[in-house]
């Protein structure tokens, strides 16, 4: 028998996972498809009048689908034998397709244990090529029926829409991951992406413009929604003139609620400003309803503001923008200025500037081109300008973020840094306080009582602070805590964080000079501190304390029964030889020390038969 090579058997592997790959895109395709033609047949046999067989239904499914995934239609059956573009998109059909796409190349790109695994790219093509072409089947089969497929539309928007959902699927499957960049693209890009400092502020921007947009929506749903209830007879009778059975109606009710993100979209740029065209001579705006409007009655444009100057209930549409510029600049000043980390890690005013105007970007780009697929002609007469003005809607959103979100950001920032009472600030109470301000002391000016009564003092506030892990958090805690905090706080800073602060500093000098303090005691964040977390690191620099050292040692000469010798001296500036007496009452001192530091710390006291703790 012949054994195949490996090269051999990887190459099969690798054709297997692309084809597996091919075949889920073409699934993907078949399933939204399908779907939607089962809708489709199932009203046109409830229809008590159809007005075609089975096949015209066929065919306007797969037109319907189409325009799903941003294709325009054509109506041939008008009354002056123009053929009239349907190029309004309605965005709730296009969660489907866009879902089945990504989902197929995520898990075509990270499939079961056991199955070959393709290359990003592979099955980034391969899912996409079977999605297009079962694509290119439907557009085939809708060619002779009543909304015909634009042929310049399949190739943009239908086959961006389908490549973009396919590669978030492969990104995500990925891990979501910023960066590295491709190596054909610019050397500064590839530096800037490398750096985290970058990528932590592009995220943070990328999710303050998308809460600024989600801000947009719900606005501009709000605005849809109480128009609509102030005329909800224009919006019955317009419900009920379309259609006199309940099939009929059903359908328009299915076709309505998949407008609403449409809807939504209208009211937002109506809240920014530049409105909504309903015709090529009508404009609605806050200020008003100018020219003549040729809307079609439908149920959703019954919430189109009457003809005529705008009053003050429209203005207050304004409110819109000014409520997503305060949520995005509220966004951004969380991640500028942290609740759980010092002060010291807080973003400067100019970086937290140049993230709310990278925010700002994002949102007015985000809301044009939302606005761009939330209209589109219904004609070729009046009705060929239908929807939000996208190049007005973008730069409104810009303008509104960006200049009400930056000289909010720079005030909030301010707010949560500002020094007295801040509720927020609750899991750093020393952050506030600036390394410098730290006291500061000679190497061997600490005593080992002193030691004893820190120790104590980290212990108790440790077991406070593991005792208040997985509380819920309450605004009011830490004005209450501040107040204990001054009580408690004083009286053990003389111990806990003047010892902390001996420490001299690495590369000191060995003239045993006052070193600045530094380390975790200094900036308010060791274990003794209020905001003491179980996963801080505990400060290891007084172990090597001379007093610490002083006290080790002269347990381990107890214990020896006095066979080890006395602490050297190793302090520079003493001179001439050590007196007995005075060596013998240190020792007795370390020895009675060393006892209440232990007994301070929980720790038993050694028996005088038994050896001591290990220094």
């Amino acid at each position: 028998m012949t054994q195949r090579s490996p090269m051999v058997t990887a190459e099969r592997n690798r054709t297997l996972a692309l084809a597996s790959a091919l075949v889920r895109g073409a699934v993907a395709a078949g399933l939204g498809l399908g779907s939607l033609t089962v809708l489709v047949m199932v009203l046109w046999i409830s229809s008590p009048y159809p007005d075609s067989g089975p096949g015209g239904a066929l065919r306007a499914a797969a037109g319907v689908w189409l325009l799903a995934h941003g294709a325009g239609l054509l109506r041939p059956d008008t009354l002056s034998g123009v053929p009239a573009p349907v190029s309004l998109v309605p965005l709730l059909l296009v969660v489907g397709p866009v879902w089945l796409a990504h989902r197929a190349a995520r898990d075509a790109a990270d499939p079961e244990e056991g199955r070959p695994r393709p290359s990003q790219a592979g099955a980034f093509c391969a899912v996409t090529a079977g999605y297009l072409l079962v694509v290119a089947g439907a557009a085939a089969a809708a060619r002779g029926g009543s909304l015909r497929p634009d042929p310049d539309t399949l190739v943009f928007p239908v086959a961006l829409v389908v490549a973009g959902a396919a590669a978030a699927g492969v990104w995500t499957a990925a891990g979501r991951p910023f960066g590295p960049l491709p190596s054909w693209s610019p050397l500064v890009l590839q530096e800037a992406v490398a750096r985290t400092v970058v990528r932590d502020r592009a995220e943070a921007a990328c999710r303050s413009a998308a809460v600024g947009v989600t801000v947009l929506l719900g606005g501009g749903a709000l605005l849809v929604a109480v128009a609509l209830g102030r005329n909800a007879g224009a919006a019955q009778d317009a419900f009920l003139g379309l259609a006199g059975d309940w099939s009929g109606r059903i359908a328009v009710l299915l076709l309505a609620a998949s407008l609403v993100p449409n809807a939504a979209l209208w009211g937002a740029s109506y809240g920014l400003g530049p409105g909504f065209s309903l015709g090529t001579g009508a404009t609605a705006t806050p200020l008003g309803l100018a020219g003549s409007p040729t809307a079609p009655p439908f149920p959703l444009l019954a919430a189109v503001p009457d003809q005529g100057p705008g009053t003050l209930l429209n203005g207050a549409a304004l409110a819109v923008p000014v409520a997503a510029a305060l949520a995005l600049a509220w966004s951004t000043a969380r991640r500028a200025a942290p609740a759980d980390a010092p002060r010291a890690r807080a973003w400067s005013r100019s970086e937290t500037v140049r993230v709310t105007l990278l925010a700002a970007l994002g949102c007015g780009a985000a809301t044009a081109l939302l606005t761009a697929v939330a209209g589109g002609p219904l004609g070729t007469g009046a009705l060929r300008e239908f929807g939000p003005v996208w190049w007005l809607a973008g730069p409104a959103a810009l303008a509104w973020t960006a200049g009400l979100g930056v000289p909010a950001v720079l005030l909030l920032r301010r707010w949560r840094l500002r020094t007295p009472g801040w509720a927020w600030r609750r899991d750093v109470p020393g952050a506030d306080e600036s390394p410098a301000a730290a006291p500061t002391r000679a190497p061997g000016e600490t005593s080992t009582k002193e030691a004893a009564n820190a120790t104590v003092s980290e212990a108790r506030a440790g077991a406070e602070a593991r005792a208040s892990v997985g509380r819920p958090r309450r605004w009011w805690a830490p004005w209450r805590g501040r107040a204990a905090a001054g009580a408690s706080g004083d009286a053990a800073r003389g111990g806990s964080a003047a010892s902390t602060a001996s420490v001299p500093a690495p590369g000191g000098g060995p003239g045993g000079g006052p070193e600045t303090a530094s380390g975790p005691a200094a900036d308010g964040s060791g274990p003794g501190d209020g905001g003491f977390e179980p996963y801080d690191f505990l400060p290891t620099d007084p172990w090597h304390a001379k007093d610490f050292r002083e006290t080790r040692w002269a347990s381990l000469k107890r214990d020896s029964g006095g066979l080890m010798a006395d602490f050297p001296a190793a302090s520079a500036g003493s001179t001439g030889p050590a007196d007995p007496v005075g060596s013998a009452d240190a020792d007795a001192d370390s020895d009675t020390d060393a006892e209440a530091a232990g007994s301070a710390a929980g720790r038993p006291a050694p028996a005088p038969d038994r050896p001591g703790p290990t220094p």
